[in-house]
């Protein structure tokens, strides 16, 4: 199994170097409006906060996931140059619809060079409600 990093608060780290490292390899999840049960609900994951991520031909962010506890909700794969060959933040939008009580959201990327990456855990509880229609 591949070694998995977290992200740490980086305002508790000293060197710069370090700090970068960290932000710039960490997915973030952002979830928009409120969760309820049988509603398209959106959800951003984006690699970095901080600091942007290379996009060269041998390091690259190869993949984001969204994951909800044990079970893969979604994946998005990149191709070096996806983000025009230049430092960015890859970000996907994930539309998923909840259909139990409690969401326990977390993201991993994968960095061609730095391996795997994890997210803190954004749990979300999710509300009562009629189903959308069309």
């Amino acid at each position: 199994m591949p070694k998995v990093n977290s992200y740490v608060d980086i305002s508790t780290i000293d060197k710069e170097a370090k700090r970068d490292f960290i932000d710039r390899h960490s997915p973030f999840v952002y979830v928009e409006g409120e969760a309820v049960k049988g509603q398209k609900l959106k959800v951003k994951v984006r690699v970095g906060n901080e600091y942007v991520h290379p996009d060269d031909f041998d390091h690259y962010i190869a993949y984001v996931q969204l994951w909800d506890g044990d079970t893969l909700l979604g994946q998005a794969t990149f191709t070096p140059g996806s983000l025009g060959n230049k430092p960015n933040q890859a970000e996907v939008d994930f539309y998923i619809v909840p259909t139990k009580d409690k969401l326990k959201l977390n993201a991993m990327s994968y960095c061609t060079k730095h391996g795997l990456w994890q997210s803190e855990t954004v749990e979300i509880e999710v509300l009562e409600g009629q189903p959308a229609t069309a």
